[in-house]
């Protein structure tokens, strides 16, 4: 069986980890580093430190042989996913890019201000 990399991208509020959760598999995302006993709490100075161990965690997975793992964050533009997108072919992964969007009107659970949501979808780059 061919192992595989989703990664899941959309905007704040769109249900990334949501979906990533139904996908039955390791599931990883930068917000996991800001959670504090069961609390989110965001710190914008520390956000290379949660890229960083979130590829990390995903990196372990790989190279331990995962068969599927998802990774949620925003991946607003391309060069976001370059490092899983290497990690996938140093690895042997079949890597799928997932676009989740926010049909349902779902809102952000991190309190992400509404001018944030806006840019991040005025940056958005898709790939087709």
């Amino acid at each position: 069986m061919n192992k595989i990399l989703y990664i899941v991208r959309g905007i704040s509020g769109s249900g990334k980890t949501t979906f990533a959760n139904t996908l039955g598999c390791s599931v990883y995302s930068a917000d996991d580093y800001f959670m504090v006993d069961g609390e989110y709490k965001f710190v914008a100075s520390l956000l290379p430190d949660a890229h960083a161990d979130c590829k990390a965690k995903v990196h372990r997975d790989m190279y331990n042989g995962v068969d599927k793992i998802a990774v949620a964050n925003t991946f607003t533009q391309e060069w976001e996913m370059a490092d899983y997108f290497y990690l996938a072919n140093a690895h042997d992964y079949t890597v799928f890019t997932i676009i989740v969007e926010n049909r349902h009107g779902g809102k952000n659970v991190h309190n992400v201000p509404d001018s944030s949501v806006e840019k991040m979808r005025e940056r958005f780059e898709i790939k087709l």
